[in-house]
Formats: structure tokens, sequence, C-alpha cells
């Protein structure tokens, strides 16, 4: 299965030049040609890479890097014309996972991207799963059923994931905090109690209705 890249570049040359050069080397390749809903249409396709330029019309490369790593752990490779060391540390700070100057070599940024496919391959275990007709991608933290996208946070992400790889059994209230903190994600009860109802709400909205069921007593259960 061919990997996907999308690329953020408003530069039509170097964009088309970036989509020539990897789709010859047998990438499937997503190119923007708008850019006030880049973090929407990064995080509504399900890619395996983004490339992203740093200065764009509307939101620079900082905010729409921070803003996709806010809700998805898919790899950003920043491919920029600055060059300096802080460019370099805002965008590893902000969720970019390398940093590429321009001009750029074209075997060294070919052996960045495999090298990165590869580990991210490696890391993902299953990047989504699925259940009477919903599927959950883990990537972007969405669900999709019947061809409805629904945005999730993080941690309604985590706790409906947690209850997917349970499926059919009871999870307890105490097993979903204790995997929320796992991720650094210190919430309370009432907190917990406010998330699942929130991905209920937006499962049912959907259409699902009754996917999540409260267990009185004992937790919840798909």
């Amino acid at each position: 299965m061919k990997a996907k890249i999308i690329i953020v570049e408003d530069h039509e040359s170097i964009r088309n030049e970036l989509k020539i050069l990897l789709s010859k080397y047998g990438y499937e390749i997503i190119v923007l040609d708008r850019f006030d809903t880049v973090v929407e249409d990064c995080l509504r396709e399900d890619v395996d890479l983004i490339l992203l330029d740093i200065n764009l019309p509307f939101y620079d490369g900082y905010y729409v890097c921070r803003a996709i790593r806010e809700k998805s752990e898919v790899p950003i490779i920043v491919v920029t014309s600055r060059d300096s060391e802080m460019d370099e540390l805002m965008s590893i700070n902000l969720g970019a996972d390398d940093f590429i100057t321009k001009p750029y070599n074209t075997q060294i940024l070919l052996a960045r991207i495999s090298a990165m496919l590869k580990r991210t391959h490696k890391e993902k275990v299953n990047d989504f799963l699925q259940y009477q007709g919903l599927k959950l991608q883990l990537n972007s933290s969405t669900v999709i059923y019947k061809d409805q996208i629904i945005e999730l946070s993080k941690n309604e992400t985590r706790i409906l994931y947690t209850l997917l790889k349970n499926k059919g059994k009871i999870v307890s209230r105490d097993h979903l905090m204790e995997t929320l903190w796992q991720s650094n994600e210190f919430i309370d009860d009432n907190t917990l109690t406010v998330n699942v109802n929130r991905v209920r709400k937006k499962i049912e909205a959907a259409g699902l209705k009754d996917f999540i069921k409260t267990k009185r007593g004992q937790g919840y259960m798909i």
C-alpha cells in the first residue's frame, strides 16, 4: 500500500516539483492549493506524512503545526527556506518531527521521508479500530460513520479507543482515568463524566444510538 503524503506549500513551482519527485518514488500525493482551511484539510485526509512550509498565507506553519499536533500524531516534516536555529527549535518544540531547509538535496529529502515513514510504521500497532460501522482513526483523532467525519479531542479519542479495545466488556471508571493519567492527562471524576458524555453525544448525533452504555456502579461498555 502506497504511503500518502500531503504537501502544504504556497509556491506553486515548489509544490509541483515535490509532487513530481515524490510520485516518481511511489508515494500517493495530495497537494493543497488553498490555505485558509489548512488544518481542517490536513486532519480530514488520512495521510501518513505532512510536508509543511512555514511561510504560508492566512496562518503560518508554526500555527498549523501546533494546531495539527493538538489533534493528531501524524508525522510532520517542516521544509522551509528559513534556516536559523531558532526556526528549527520552534518547529520541533511545536511538534514537528524533522526540519529540512531549502534549497534541499532531493536524495536527502527522500531519505528523511523514508526513514520517518519506516519509524512511524513500526510504532503504529493499528491506526484505526472499527465496530458496528464506526471507524476510529487514531492518527487524526476522528470518527467516521456513514460518510460523516466527527472530530474528537485527545481525551475523547483515548476514551473511545480504550472502550473499543475492550468491546463486550465493562471498563471501569478507574481504568479509564488511569489510562488518561498515563498519557499525562490528569483528570478527575467529573471531568471523565463530561468527556464520556461528549463522545456519546457526538456519536449519537451521527446516528448511532446507544453505542456507549453506562453500567451503573461499574463503568462503561461498548
